[in-house]
């Protein structure tokens, strides 16, 4: 089955958290492969050797009010954000100070940008898509703070999207299942635990970061135009198994 394609010709994309080539980059390469003006940002002094040369980069700490508006400020209109920034370390989530620095990088970052570009997003009625994930249905011993961070932005979604629909901004998020990426790669360091969530997934494979880019690229067109407030799972049937 062929996939389906999207024009966004001379769209302005941001994509916040997408300098280590994990989901964030992904969105941000098929934002670009389908003919829009990408930027992203990511905690790294430089993104992957991939993607320097293809979007133009800034350095961003998410936690940092000041520095998301004056990166914010420099966009009179924008057509789409992805909020994709976020931190977890399993096994270590219980520490009081890293559980709330992960709360306040992977929710209220979310926030942070969204708030500073609301007006750039305003004024081309542009969309938003935040990066759940499936662990704010779950519980999540192991990652206490990124499973309270996450149910966090499902409902900023929600929240956001009652807020701002009268401006034209439509606000929706994805939620992945277990992806193949460097901030998983603790976790499938664990035989037993990856077999695991491959035998429960019906489609019996851990997902790849290109697996989120239909769902991204499908949010922000206007083939989802009467669709705000949604958090689509892609997460192979995990969660309904």
């Amino acid at each position: 089955m062929g996939r389906v394609s999207h024009d966004f010709s001379g769209a302005r994309v941001v994509v916040i958290g997408a300098s280590r080539g994990g989901i964030g980059a992904s969105i941000a390469r098929a934002f670009a492969d389908a003919g829009a003006e990408v930027a992203i940002t990511g905690v790294e002094d430089a993104p992957a050797p991939e993607d320097a040369a293809r979007f133009a980069y800034l350095r961003l700490d998410v936690t940092d009010t000041e520095a998301v508006r004056a990166y914010a400020a420099g966009y009179s209109a924008l057509d789409v954000l992805i909020n994709c920034a976020a931190i977890t370390r399993r096994g270590e989530e219980m520490a009081p100070e890293f559980f709330s620095h992960v709360l306040d990088v992977n929710l209220t970052g979310s926030f942070r940008c969204a708030e500073a570009l609301h007006p750039a997003l305003k004024a081309a009625t542009g969309t938003i898509i935040n990066i759940a994930s499936m662990y704010a249905r779950f519980g999540s011993p192991r990652n206490p703070a990124y499973g309270a961070s996450k149910a966090g932005v499902e409902q900023l979604t929600k929240s956001l999207a009652i807020a701002w629909a009268p401006d034209g901004i439509r606000v929706n998020a994805i939620s992945p299942g277990f992806i193949v990426t460097e901030q998983s790669a603790r976790a499938r360091q664990d035989p037993a635990f990856t077999a695991a969530i491959e035998a429960r997934t019906p489609l019996s494979r851990w997902g790849q970061p290109s697996d989120i880019t239909g769902a991204a690229l499908f949010l922000a067109s206007d083939a989802s135009s009467f669709m705000t407030g949604t958090c689509l799972p892609v997460d192979g049937g995990y969660s309904v198994a």
